[in-house]
């Protein structure tokens, strides 16, 4: 929900250096001013310009390279790092853009489903093999498959938003309908992340063919929103094999 506080300084320097890229003041493969440059030109303290390129990263703005500074991306070029859905949803709420430059999303789909992953079912505080809704799609980078987003969501929330059925965009995100609706503020756990091997499923969307006994490591975000009555929100990100996610 938009609030009249002011952002973190780190975050203020994020913003305009990302309406500064927007505007074509730094182009595709130019580097950013140093850190250090940033420092001396009154913008902030060192650990704060680096909380804020850091936050860039994160959010596909940029790439940081060790010894040869900060560069923008191009259009078509993906980042080493991934776009996560909660610095999608910071974006979102900050600036009213859900994707980054060159990021496009397919394969949006939504169903109600059993729980058969225990892990899943302990989270949300359901039985296993209990009904869930379970959303999820596939973020782009050009032709390229980064990122499958899984939202694994408690039965009772269809009881406020109906909508969660249908696979399409919703008016508004859903967690902000959600507070709209029954005045209930949904919270986020810590963000956990763990490896553990691709699934077939998975591995095909990446567009990634190996032989079935071949594992292939992923890396897993996970976030669990709640609010007064318990989980509400099981919210899995799983980072394409070779990228790493950078924490803002």
């Amino acid at each position: 929900m938009p609030s009249s506080k002011q952002p973190p300084k780190w975050r203020q320097i994020a913003d305009e250096i990302a309406a500064e890229i927007r505007e074509g003041h730094y182009g595709p493969e130019q580097r950013l001013p140093s850190v250090q440059a940033q420092v001396a030109a009154g913008r902030g303290a060192t650990a704060t310009v680096h909380r804020a390129y850091q936050a860039l990263e994160a959010e596909g703005l940029v790439r940081m390279v060790f010894g040869s500074g900060t560069v923008v991306l191009g259009p078509g070029e993906s980042p080493h790092t991934v776009v996560t859905g909660a610095a999608r949803l910071d974006r979102l709420r900050r600036t009213g853009q859900p994707l980054t430059p060159g990021e496009t999303y397919t394969n949006s789909r939504s169903a109600i489903r059993s729980c058969a992953d225990p892990e899943i079912a302990a989270l949300l505080g359901v039985e296993l093999y209990d009904e869930i809704v379970i959303r999820s799609r596939t973020f782009m980078r050009g032709e390229r498959a980064i990122t499958l987003a899984l939202n694994c969501i408690h039965i009772r929330a269809l009881q406020v938003l109906p909508e969660l059925i249908d696979p399409g965009p919703m008016p508004k995100f859903r967690h902000d309908l959600y507070t709209e609706r029954t005045g209930r503020q949904l919270t986020a756990g810590p963000q956990k992340s763990a490896a553990r091997f691709g699934s077939t499923n998975e591995l095909a969307e990446f567009g990634i063919d190996v032989p079935p006994d071949v594992p292939v490591p992923v890396l897993v975000l996970r976030t669990v929103y709640s609010d007064d009555d318990g989980p509400l929100e099981v919210w899995e990100d799983i980072l394409r094999p070779g990228m790493w996610h950078a924490s803002s």
